[in-house]
C-alpha cells in the first residue's frame, strides 16, 4: 500500500474515477470542492493500483480570539467496503495529519459523526469536547451542531503558536466559514 497525493484537478484520470465512485457511494452529488479552499487529494493505493481509500484535505485562513491561522481540514474520508476493518482508513488519515503537520499550517480541525472519533483519535487528531464549527459563511451560517447533526470536532495543533493557543479552541465556536460550496469540513 501506498499513498499518493494530488491537487484535486491533477489526480489521474483513473484513480480519481475509482475515488469519485467510493466518494459517491457514501455521499451522493458531493461534487468537486471550491477551489479557494485548494483542494488535494490524498488516494491509498494497493500494489496494483486500486483506490483503498480516499480522503480530500481543504484549506483557509480561519479568524479565531483576535488571531489568523493558517488550517486544513479532511473532507470525504472513505474505504472502499471490501477495504474496511483492515487498518487501511485509519493509515490514509495518519499519513494525511503527519502530510498536513508539514505543509506549514498551524492547525488541522474538521468534524465527524461522532461514532467515528474513536477512528480519528487512533489516527493521531485530538477531539475538541465541546467545541463547533460553525461552517458555510457568516450570512448563512451551518454549524456542527445544527438540527440532526451529532458532530464532534477533531483537530492537530501543529506549531507552537498553535500548541500555544490550543485552549482557545476548546469549548466554543470557531468560524471556520469555508463557503457555500464546502459548507462544513
Amino acid at each position: 500500500m501506498r499513498v499518493r497525493t494530488y491537487a484535486e484537478g491533477a489526480v489521474p484520470g483513473h484513480l480519481a474515477a475509482a475515488a469519485e465512485a467510493l466518494r459517491e457511494r457514501e455521499w451522493p452529488g458531493g461534487g468537486p470542492h471550491d477551489p479557494a479552499l485548494r483542494p488535494v487529494v490524498m488516494l491509498l493505493l494497493s500494489a496494483d493500483d486500486e483506490v483503498v481509500a480516499a480522503l480530500d484535505v481543504l484549506f483557509k485562513d480561519v479568524a479565531h480570539a483576535g488571531r489568523v491561522y493558517r488550517a486544513a481540514g479532511l473532507s470525504a474520508v472513505v474505504t472502499d467496503p471490501a477495504h474496511r476493518g483492515s487498518g487501511n482508513g485509519r493509515r490514509l488519515v495518519a499519513a494525511a495529519r503527519e502530510w498536513i503537520a508539514a505543509q506549514s499550517v498551524d492547525l488541522g480541525v474538521f468534524t465527524c459523526d461522532r461514532p467515528l472519533r474513536g477512528f480519528y483519535a487512533s489516527a493521531g487528531w485530538e477531539e475538541l469536547e465541546g467545541t463547533v464549527l460553525v461552517g458555510g459563511t457568516p450570512e448563512d451560517p451551518f454549524p456542527s451542531d445544527g438540527p440532526g447533526f451529532d458532530k464532534v470536532t477533531m483537530a492537530g495543533f501543529f506549531t507552537a503558536r498553535a500548541r500555544r493557543d490550543a485552549d482557545a479552541f476548546r469549548g466554543c465556536r470557531v468560524g471556520l466559514y469555508p463557503g457555500g460550496v464546502d459548507r462544513l469540513w
